[in-house]
């Protein structure tokens, strides 16, 4: 039986098909090397394969899977060189960001992270990965929206899928929940503070822990990294 996918009306719906493949390929549903089949997504989100077509172009984009002519659309081994050059760009776009939201930020916006923080805090506790995630974008995200910067986000989120399966690989041990919150902490308590210089170390801090984490998780999932040259 094909499941009709609830498609919204404000965004396009090879946007939403591939929102929705992106994250089964980030939380591991999909493993690397997997054929996606427009034939068979189509049927599956009950679409033409014109949006489904769309969405693999996105997908490719991003790193996460690869169109190769006459064969198909595979999904991708992680690339630690591509993890790693992500985290450099997205660290220095948060960087300028962060620096500016330390300088501008009003209490609703204190108090709209805060909440987040909670949030966090309660996904950690029930061990709910995905929400937690989730939050964890949300809060990144708010920064964009205290400097009025919306296109701040579209670059980062550009850029962060393959860096989000090591996220999401990391979570269980190497890289608990726990401690990513409390470096949130300490990023809001920079804002808080309206310091732009603790705010600044704060955020290269916590993104500078992808360098470690990508190492230790290529080591335990072999099979799901490449070789970088």
């Amino acid at each position: 039986m094909t499941i009709v996918y609830p498609f919204t009306t404000h965004e396009p719906v090879n946007q939403q098909i591939y929102h929705l493949l992106r994250q089964e390929i980030v939380d591991c549903t999909i493993r690397p090397g997997t054929l996606l089949s427009e034939k068979e997504i189509s049927t599956r989100f009950n679409v033409s394969r014109q949006p489904v077509r769309e969405a693999f172009i996105k997908l490719s984009e991003t790193g996460l899977v690869q169109i190769l002519p006459q064969r198909g659309t595979f999904v991708m081994k992680i690339s630690a060189k591509r993890v790693s050059d992500g985290r450099f760009i997205r660290e220095a776009v948060e960087t300028a960001i962060i620096r500016r939201a330390a300088l501008s930020i009003t209490p609703e916006y204190l108090m709209q992270l805060k909440h987040n923080l909670h949030r966090q805090e309660l996904a950690a506790n029930n061990k709910r990965g995905k929400e937690f995630l989730e939050l964890d974008d949300e809060f990144h995200r708010t920064f964009t929206q205290i400097v009025n910067c919306p296109m701040a986000w579209e670059t980062i989120e550009n850029i962060k899928a393959t860096m989000d399966r090591v996220r999401f690989m990391s979570l269980a041990d190497v890289s608990p929940p726990e401690s990513l919150i409390e470096q949130h902490y300490q990023i809001y308590k920079a804002l808080e503070s309206r310091d732009p210089d603790a705010a600044e170390k704060a955020i290269q801090r916590h993104l500078s822990e992808m360098i470690s984490t990508v190492t230790t998780i290529s080591q335990l999932n072999t099979d799901w990294f490449e070789a970088d040259e």
